[in-house]
């Protein structure tokens, strides 16, 4: 397929995108750096491959610029930036350009997003659904064990601790028997991915036995 560029013109909605029509015919849009990049003008000959060149370009483009806004309103995993992507339309080799481009640049980092993770929710979930939440997020397990290792057991057993003496004054405005308080205290911290042995160590000190 081979064909004569007649007109070039700036999107109306975006002046960094170009309408570009071959033959009098509207072709496809792009980028205006493509423009400049493969020195489209008015009156040249385009082939098949040029235009795929250009079209996936372009879409590389926009998807770097998605994944870009995405990464300025919160830190995604590579798997979160990923699945947006194809989502959204992206086909896999362009969403493996645009992830080797995070990556490089450091806008995407699993073992960072993965330590500031554990730093955040230390003080108030166990280490159980802390890992469950980042694999969720698609962070490979041994990034995440290797991560939680390195989390001081002093710092988990406080942070349980503390919310269970938050959580045991709630409950005694409403119930007094001390069972059905140790099996909901015991529930909520559970909940709250704190292992059985902690769990049982910690009612031991706070709920008394009647």
């Amino acid at each position: 397929m081979e064909g004569i560029i007649t007109k070039i013109e700036l999107c109306k909605k975006n002046k960094n995108r170009v309408n570009i029509y071959i033959d009098e015919e509207f072709a496809f849009a792009c980028s205006i750096d493509l423009v400049y990049y493969h020195s489209i003008e008015k009156g040249k000959k385009v082939n098949l491959k040029l235009l795929n060149d250009v079209i996936e370009e372009d879409n590389y483009i926009k998807g770097k610029n998605h994944a870009l806004k995405i990464l300025e309103k919160s830190y995604k995993s590579e798997k979160e930036i990923s699945d947006k992507l194809i989502i959204k339309g992206y086909d896999l080799k362009t969403v493996e350009r645009i992830i080797d481009f995070l990556k490089e640049y450091d806008f995407i980092n699993d073992e960072k997003l993965a330590e500031r993770y554990i730093e955040e929710k230390r003080s108030s979930n166990g280490k159980n659904k802390i890992k469950f939440m980042l694999m969720k997020k698609g962070i490979r397990e041994e990034i995440i064990n290797q991560k939680l290792n390195c989390m001081e057991e002093n710092l988990e057993e406080d942070g349980a601790l503390k919310l269970a003496r938050k959580k045991y004054e709630s409950l005694i405005k409403s119930e007094d028997n001390n069972v059905i308080i140790k099996k909901k205290l015991s529930q909520y911290l559970l909940r709250r991915g704190y292992n059985w042995e902690d769990v049982k160590k910690i009612l031991k000190g706070i709920v008394k036995d009647e």
